[in-house]
């Protein structure tokens, strides 16, 4: 696996780029919105008809597949769009990383195929009202079809000492969010690329997700649910994959060995006795997984504000996330 990247997307994906020449109509708010395709969809005109009439300062449209579509037959039809084609594999989280390169406002929502999205998804009073206090990220209350609820919301706990993610469908308005259900979020694009963006040597999406969400918390960000930001899928939810493997291990080093002390983070060299034993490589291989780790938060050792155990700790306490 490759060295933890330092600084927001270290690695140059290979695309195709196309449209966005015109300026978005009816510009109403400092906020872009990037569609991620996960396959053809027969709503896809309806879609982005839908939300170039919401008063985005920019909309892109990016693939998952290069095989989806023609891309040149919807740039002619919609020049405002930038429609993106990764032309390698990439990851949920590399997607997001590429959008947010190709736009310039303050928030960026991301939106899925899979999802219902109406000419309320976001208004410019909606917008005003959930980015006051410039979060680093509002993650709508996400349903199912025929609006019914599922656990969206996550908090981070721990069982006999071993970090755990719980999950509800309880939604409580400005309540704290450990991440935002399959990426689906509104993020000040700023604070995101400060945070480094998704790991891309992290190639699953969940353990992606679930990294950099709680090195968000860890570094004094914080993402909140909203009630008033509601949006149902228009498809089947397919189930998360939160196996164990590498990804996890990369997952387990950056943001769970690390301990906040007298004011920076540091992985104590004597961490490395609970990494071996659950790293599933030889002692040499373990060793220089754990030397990367160590060098990369010694790099960033100013940026922790707490650690996860103590995130674990205050989680519930009243007024958590604004007390740090």
């Amino acid at each position: 696996m490759n060295s933890i990247p330092s600084v927001f997307n270290a690695r140059e994906i290979s695309r195709t780029v196309v449209g966005g020449g015109e300026i978005c109509p009816n510009i109403q708010m400092d906020c872009s919105v990037v569609l991620i395709n996960d396959g053809w969809s027969p709503s896809r005109v309806k879609t982005l008809d839908t939300l170039l009439g919401c008063g985005f300062s920019s909309v892109v449209s990016i693939e998952s597949s290069r095989a989806n579509y023609n891309i040149e037959d919807f740039s002619r039809r919609f020049p405002s769009v930038k429609f993106i084609v990764p032309l390698e594999t990439v990851t949920d989280g590399d997607l997001v990383n590429i959008a947010m390169n190709e736009v310039q406002s303050e928030y960026v929502l991301i939106l899925r195929d899979t999802l219902d999205i109406k000419s309320d998804v976001m208004t410019p009073i909606l917008f005003s009202n959930l980015t006051a206090e410039k979060p680093f990220c509002i993650c709508p209350r996400l349903m199912l079809r025929g609006n019914v609820s599922f656990p969206v919301v996550s908090s981070p706990s721990s069982r006999k000492s071993v970090f755990d993610v719980e999950s509800s469908a309880k939604v409580t308005d400005g309540a704290g969010n450990l991440l935002p259900y399959d990426l689906v979020a509104l993020f000040n694009r700023k604070k995101f690329i400060a945070l480094g963006g998704y790991d891309y040597t992290i190639e699953s999406n969940y353990w992606q997700n679930l990294d950099l969400s709680l090195r968000s918390w860890l570094w004094g960000e914080k993402t909140i649910m909203s009630t008033s930001f509601a949006i149902s899928y228009a498809t089947d939810v397919e189930q998360v994959d939160s196996t164990a493997s590498q990804y996890s291990n990369r997952f387990y080093l950056k943001n769970l060995l690390p301990r906040f002390v007298r004011g920076e983070g540091v992985i104590p060299l004597t961490s490395f006795l609970l990494y071996l034993p659950r790293s599933g490589c030889g002692f040499f291989e373990a060793w220089r997984q754990f030397k990367d780790a160590r060098r990369w938060v010694s790099d960033n050792k100013f940026r922790f504000r707490l650690d996860a155990v103590t995130l674990v700790q205050r989680w519930g306490e009243e007024n958590f996330i604004d007390s740090k």
